[in-house]
């Protein structure tokens, strides 16, 4: 039995797919959900929309939780929020680390080629360095 599943979302579509595929896993109610969301940090790489403004912190914060939170109704077990600043899949790694995950979930955006090379794969470091087993969603 899985006893603590560690979600990693972001603010794309991708993440209410990974929702979904909690279902198929068959949770028990005695599970613990992790629902996770890392804002890259300052100095990362991640691509950031040029063409939106940029809010502040605690604004960014917010509607990080409060989308969160949508999916934590939709869980049929006890679940929690983490919400972390730092490197996407180191931050993962620790979480699942701190929290003794079981499983990781997490899904991958299906880069290739350069992009691929150029921003890395967080979904592939996850699973090369996880301490648990990983099950990658992978986008449409």
């Amino acid at each position: 039995m899985l006893k603590t599943i560690l979600v990693a979302l972001d603010s794309s579509e991708l993440s209410q797919r990974l929702i979904q595929n909690l279902n198929d896993l068959q949770i028990q109610s005695a599970t613990k959900i992790i629902l996770s969301h890392v804002i890259p940090s300052e100095g990362s790489d991640m691509e950031m929309a040029v063409d939106r403004p940029h809010s502040s912190e605690d604004l960014l914060y917010r509607h990080i939780e409060k989308q969160l939170q949508a999916y934590q109704g939709e869980l049929p077990c006890d679940s929690e929020l983490e919400i972390v600043t730092g490197d996407p899949a180191a931050e993962i790694i620790r979480l699942a680390h701190i929290h003794q995950a079981d499983l990781i979930v997490i899904g991958n955006r299906g880069l290739t080629g350069l992009k691929r090379i150029l921003e890395g794969s967080v979904s592939s470091q996850v699973v090369a360095e996880a301490p648990c087993s990983v099950l990658v969603v992978k986008s449409d």
